[in-house]
């Protein structure tokens, strides 16, 4: 193979990986631009239906995009093949419980904010709880194409894109839920689309600096899927459900989750 193939191959794979990392992003940043076209904030019912389907699509991806890619790649450990997964979700779900603890943010219609105690305003504090569980979402898509691209993790180009593509419908939603909120406490459209698109940056960060990891991840590949998966179980467990479940209507929650564990299941089988 000449230079210039191998040159064209090279840029045709990087490409493929910017748009992987930048799709869920864009997610974010649609849902945000929903500020501009919706006059309210949206209803109470819709955001439940919506948090529900955010809950789905992060579970069935954790499962069958992270957590099964974790245990088919130590088989060779025969039946301790699960012990790389099992370590993986438990200090996943570890890391985000302390960045729960040391990052000061308020979830959507809380009136408490978690974590150290500052002086913050409600818009920041906003923004830092939808950037939190950002963070893993952003390790999940990195994993999963630092295992790409290593080519021997299993995990194939439409495998990576169908977990980003997954990542990035559950985020238009998000997008909308934080912006919105923020242009009712008398924020501005602009600023209030701003920050809602801003909370999603971490994501294409979090994967891009995952990715530049990739000849040091690719021995603990088994184990950083499932770390990932484990950091966006918490997330759905500790954020996503307990806010579509109180209150009334809290049945739009799980009709939501059923949707998007069916959609996310659908994408990651029938692509990858």
């Amino acid at each position: 193979m000449d230079f210039a193939n191998k040159a064209i191959i090279c840029y045709t794979l990087c490409m493929n990986v910017f748009y992987g990392l930048m799709i869920p992003f864009l997610g974010t940043t649609l849902g945000a631009a929903c500020v501009f076209f919706l006059q309210k904030e949206l209803n109470k019912r819709v955001q439940k239906l919506l948090l529900g389907f955010a809950s789905g699509v992060m579970v069935a991806a954790s499962v069958w995009s992270l957590i099964i890619p974790s245990i088919e790649q130590s088989e060779a450990m025969g039946k301790l093949a699960f012990a790389p997964a099992a370590v993986g979700i438990f200090l996943g779900m570890a890391f985000l419980f302390c960045l729960d603890i040391i990052i000061p943010h308020l979830h959507i219609n809380a009136t408490e904010p978690e974590g150290p105690h500052v002086q913050l305003k409600k818009t920041t504090m906003l923004c830092l709880a939808v950037t939190l569980h950002n963070i893993p979402e952003g390790m999940a898509v990195g994993v999963v194409f630092a295992g790409m691209l290593a080519g021997t993790s299993g995990i194939s180009l439409a495998g990576a894109f169908a977990l980003s593509l997954g990542i990035a419908i559950q985020n238009f939603p998000e997008g909308a839920i934080i912006s919105m909120p923020l242009a009712g406490e008398g924020n501005g459209k602009p600023k209030s689309f701003l920050f809602g698109m801003l909370s999603g940056i971490v994501e294409p960060i979090a994967a891009l600096l995952t990715i530049l990891l990739t000849s040091w991840i690719v021995p603990f590949l088994p184990y950083l899927l499932s770390f990932a998966a484990g950091a966006m179980l918490y997330v759905v467990v500790e954020e996503l459900i307990p806010e579509a479940s109180e209150g009334e209507h809290s049945n739009l929650g799980t009709i939501g989750f059923a949707f998007g564990f069916i959609l996310m299941m659908i994408l990651d089988v029938a692509l990858g």
